[in-house]
């Protein structure tokens, strides 16, 4: 096993996967602590299916480096749902649920009306499941991702105090000077490059796991929100190193896999939990 690890080692694509999934699960599972306990996770889940349907335009008008479309569409409706959820006429999980189904559907069609790919049933299920597009990236697209990524990490590191303030208690933050709706405004803009940058990690449909479960699976242990912040990077990237590793060598698809690990790591977790109490500080 060993040997043949380290034969794959030897190929560029395999260290450019693995450092691109490290990165991408590390910004997920940071923004997914703070997601989940402002019970914003589904945002992610609608946000997954904004940024199809951006890559739905992006294919029909052949665009290759679609994050150039995507990024800043998928931008856009994360500041409006933000802006939506505190004075619309359609709030919370209507204004997801709505956007979600919409750009979904909207995508969908777009593609079976104008694309000119032979086989639109395949790329459908290779956007909204993941594909193997994370093990043939190129050196730019590597470039592109880290940076983002860093850019994220370094975001929530300088702005942690105030992400904290606005987790748990967004009226007494305010009351204290703390500009509560800059920093959810934000929030919305780092989860929706998180968003855009995962879609080539495990696919639309599966990212709302890469932001929820390592944050409650680290729930389950510990209680301290910077014990949690810790637990949850560690649990993803050790999710995201172990499913690509999985699925290059069993040929298994590369989001699912790391799906899967999640699931397996959150039944452990959560039976830890349950023989410890939770009492972990």
């Amino acid at each position: 096993m060993m040997e043949k690890l380290f034969y794959y080692f030897q190929f560029p694509f395999v260290r450019y996967a693995l450092i691109v999934g490290v990165l991408i699960a590390l910004s997920t599972s940071l923004l997914g602590v703070t997601l989940v306990l402002k019970r914003y996770s589904m945002i992610g889940d609608g946000l997954s299916h904004v940024a199809f349907g951006a890559t739905a335009v992006a294919a029909i008008f052949n665009v290759t480096a679609d994050v150039y479309i995507t990024l800043p569409v998928t931008i856009l409706c994360a500041v409006l749902l933000i802006k939506s959820s505190k004075n619309a006429r359609i709030k919370g999980d209507a204004a997801v649920a709505m956007l979600s189904v919409g750009a979904l559907a909207v995508g969908y069609l777009l593609l079976n009306i104008f694309s000119s790919s032979a086989n639109i049933s395949g790329d459908v299920c290779s956007t909204l499941f993941g594909s193997t597009s994370i093990l043939t990236l190129s050196k730019s697209e590597v470039v592109l991702c880290a940076a983002l990524s860093v850019i994220v990490l370094l975001v929530f590191i300088i702005f942690y105090n105030k992400i904290f303030a606005i987790t748990f208690d967004e009226d007494f933050s305010k009351a204290t000077g703390v500009k509560s709706d800059l920093y959810n405004m934000l929030l919305a803009v780092i989860t929706a490059v998180v968003i855009v940058l995962a879609m080539n990690l495990v696919g639309a449909l599966l990212i709302s796991a890469l932001i929820i479960f390592p944050a409650i699976s680290s729930m389950r242990v510990f209680k301290s929100f910077r014990s949690v912040i810790t637990s949850s990077a560690f649990i993803a990237v050790l999710c995201a190193m172990s499913g690509i590793l999985i699925s290059i060598m069993a040929g298994t698809p590369v989001g699912s896999t790391i799906v899967a690990a999640n699931i397996g790591l959150f039944i452990v977790m959560e039976l830890i939990g349950l023989m410890m109490g939770g009492i972990v500080k």
